[in-house]
C-alpha cells in the first residue's frame, strides 16, 4: 500500500514543482526586464552627461571624467547585451 501510495504522490509533486520552477523562471525575467530597464536608463543619463561634457570648455580634468563617462557607458552597454542574452538563454531553458 505505500507503494502506492508514492505512485500516484509522486507525478503530483513532479507537477508542483514544475509549478514552482516557472514562477520563479517568471519572477527572474521580470527581475531581468526591470534591471534591463535600469541599465538603459543609466546609459541614457552617461550619453547626456557624456554631451555636456563636451559642451564644456576643454580642460584636462574634464577630458579625463569624460573618458571615464565614456567607458562606464561601454561597460554598461556590455551588461545590458549580457542580460538580454542571459534572458534569451532562461526563456530557451524555460521552453524545454
Amino acid at each position: 500500500m505505500a507503494k502506492t501510495y508514492s505512485k500516484t504522490r509522486a507525478p503530483d509533486e513532479l507537477i508542483q514543482l514544475n509549478i514552482n520552477l516557472q514562477n520563479k523562471a517568471i519572477q527572474l525575467m521580470e527581475a531581468m526586464n526591470n534591471l534591463s530597464k535600469r541599465i538603459d536608463r543609466l546609459v541614457n543619463l552617461f550619453e547626456e552627461a557624456s554631451k555636456h561634457l563636451s559642451e564644456v570648455e576643454d580642460d584636462t580634468r574634464v577630458k579625463e571624467l569624460a573618458t571615464k563617462l565614456e567607458e562606464l557607458l561601454e561597460q554598461n552597454k556590455n551588461l545590458a547585451h549580457g542580460l538580454l542574452l542571459l534572458e534569451k538563454y532562461v526563456r530557451q531553458k524555460q521552453r524545454i
